[in-house]
């Protein structure tokens, strides 16, 4: 009787092990399945943050379009009136019109030429870059200016504006693509969240910003062979905001450093030329 009693007693503690046991896989399963959909919440979050930024860029150019229209409208109708003011005829008013008209037509297609050479450089840019710093690295065309945005956690030590190794392979990327556009002008700009800093000869954001900036100039003209006279440095501080600092993930965005690379404006001026003459 005793040794049926052992039996089943020895049963039901290993009942209770193996179920323990699975209670204990199951748990960790479920710890690591939690531990993914954090980590893609957040991935997702953070492009969701991206393509809102994209949108209102694009709002705001659909806004200057509409501006520029209502000018031109505008315009036009001033020389309706003041050609019914001083009685000009309707052949020299037709005139005056094709003469704006072909003007018109010549800035777009400047600004056409200008655009798609922008576009160029970002499409070379974008496909030279990896998977992965495509992550860090943002690339975008605004009104015909090329803007690459770069986390600050990959090009600077923590805390610091001495530039990293980890950065070296993305600017050496960045500076064939300046090397090979050498009529493009490069400015560099630093921007940092609200936090203040707290080190040593670095009073606040400002000098931070600009410190970081001028790292990367510096960085780009040593071991690069990029052009200084090119090259603008320059720090924003905290003033230049792409989100809210109320949050750590919008505090990471906001820490970045831009590379804007844009036509230089006296070539730019003379792609446009002159306005046709006016023969009254």
């Amino acid at each position: 009787m005793k040794k049926k009693n052992l039996f089943i007693l020895a049963i039901i503690v290993g009942t209770l092990v193996l179920s323990s046991c699975s209670s204990n896989k199951a748990l960790i399963a479920c710890q690591d399945e939690n531990k993914t959909l954090t980590a893609n919440y957040q991935s997702t979050r953070e492009q969701l943050a991206a393509a809102e930024s994209r949108v209102k860029s694009l709002e705001e150019q659909l806004r200057q379009s509409k501006k520029d229209y209502a000018a031109l409208q505008n315009s036009l109708d001033k020389s309706l009136t003041n050609a019914s003011q001083n009685n000009i005829s309707i052949e020299k008013l037709v005139d005056q019109i094709n003469e704006s008209n072909q003007y018109i037509r010549h800035l777009v297609e400047v600004k056409s030429k200008s655009d798609s050479l922008n576009m160029v450089l970002q499409n070379n840019l974008t496909r030279s870059l990896s998977k992965e710093e495509l992550k860090e690295v943002d690339v975008q065309v605004l009104k015909g200016v090329v803007y690459i945005s770069l986390a600050d956690n990959m090009l600077y030590k923590s805390g610091s504006y001495e530039i990293n190794d980890r950065a070296a392979e993305t600017l050496s990327k960045i500076a064939k693509i300046i090397m090979d556009y050498s009529d493009y002008d490069v400015l560099v700009e630093g921007n940092t969240d609200n936090v203040p800093i707290t080190r040593e000869n670095i009073r606040n954001n400002w000098d931070l910003s600009c410190l970081r900036a001028s790292s990367v100039v510096q960085y780009l003209q040593t071991h690069y062979g990029v052009d200084p006279k090119r090259l603008t440095a320059g720090g924003r501080g905290e003033y230049n905001p792409l989100t809210t600092n109320n949050t750590e993930v919008g505090k990471q965005r906001n820490r970045r450093t831009q590379i804007i690379i844009t036509p230089k404006l006296d070539q730019f001026m003379e792609l446009i030329d002159k306005a046709p003459e006016n023969n009254n």
